[in-house]
């Protein structure tokens, strides 16, 4: 057994399970209607939105890797799922092609941008300006999370462990994370493992279960050692666990490819607080930094259309969520709204 499997099992008993206290902790139960629709342009094939240490903003989408000034005005486009796939030559120098099927992509402090590049089976590194700086081998990676001091995490489809973290040289120097038994066919059970990936301004690491029948946010610190799990396990999520834990056993039997609607659909994470928004389609759940739920809410456009979200992004005073196809809409938080 190797050492991230035994942190994990020594700190499991101060895993801290969110619905325990949740009845009790929950504030506020509404809706959040969006004040104005963001980026325009910005549609059908979107999948991240993310922000630097700067005032600018990126994007992810079919249209490639977008960034955008305070102002939202577009500085540069880096290439495209539609683009030649990069070279398989690792290193500087290589093209300045796009990603050929960007999953996901994180930015670091210095405004370096990670893309993961599922279909090509790598890690892209772009500057600030868009150059194409090197690549790193992944094997069909899903998820992408810059670290402190060059490092990255991945989150991959294969693997064993649910994160992988690789130096800034593209070595692979630690991973950890055991997967959750959910089914009995190995295969299955590891599709069913698949998550994303976000970070808190400490470096700690937050994975989030995309199929699991409740909800599941697992949060490490950049070592590996758990720290806490959250959990959305309340009266109102039984049904649809029920439905999905049924759907799994139907698939099981089939023992075909595996094929199954996301029960999480995004994760945002308060940098400084450490506080978890996650979306259940058109449900957005608020965890504080201790794991209990503190509100949920549904979500609707500005002109009362449902919006069923895909990424999202916490700042200081607004939330932006993003949904494919409807776009990237602008949000008031209401735990600031509320002083909470």
């Amino acid at each position: 057994m190797n050492m991230a499997k035994l942190l994990f099992k020594s700190s499991a008993s101060v895993c801290v399970l969110a619905a325990c206290a949740a009845i009790a902790s929950a504030q506020y139960e509404g809706e959040l209607t969006a004040k104005r629709r963001l980026f325009p342009e910005v549609g059908s094939g979107l999948r991240a939105i993310k922000r630097g240490d700067s005032d600018k903003t990126y994007i992810l989408s079919s249209q490639g890797l977008m960034v955008f000034d305070a102002k939202d005005r577009k500085l540069l486009t880096i290439g495209s799922p539609a683009a030649d796939a990069p070279s398989k030559t690792t290193g500087p120098g290589g093209p300045a092609a796009g990603a050929s099927f960007a999953e996901d992509f994180d930015v670091d402090a210095a405004g370096q941008i990670y893309v993961a590049d599922r279909a090509a089976n790598l890690i892209a590194e772009y500057s600030a300006d868009g150059n194409r700086l090197k690549s790193f081998r992944v094997n069909a990676p899903l998820s992408v999370a810059a670290l402190p001091d060059g490092e990255v995490a991945v989150a991959t489809l294969h693997d064993p462990h649910l994160i992988l973290v690789f130096d800034k040289n593209g070595r692979d120097i630690r991973d950890f994370g055991e997967l959750e038994e959910i089914s009995s066919r190995e295969d299955l059970n590891r599709y069913l493992n698949s998550g994303y990936l976000a970070t808190d301004a400490r470096g700690n690491i937050y994975y989030a279960f995309i199929y699991t029948p409740e909800p599941t946010v697992r949060q490490y610190d950049r070592n590996g050692y758990a720290l806490q799990t959250i959990q959305f396990t309340e009266i109102e999520a039984f049904a649809a666990a029920q439905a999905a834990r049924k759907e799994i056993e139907r698939q099981e039997r089939k023992g075909k490819q595996p094929a199954f609607k996301p029960i999480l659909t995004a994760i945002g994470v308060v940098r400084d607080s450490g506080g978890v928004w996650i979306a259940l389609h058109n449900r957005l759940l608020r965890f504080d930094k201790d794991g209990y739920r503190k509100a949920t809410y549904q979500l609707y456009t500005p002109d009362g259309t449902r919006l069923d979200a895909n990424s999202i992004l916490v700042e200081n005073d607004r939330i932006l969520i993003g949904s494919d196809p409807l776009g990237i809409f602008e949000f008031e938080r209401p735990d600031i709204k509320l002083g909470q």
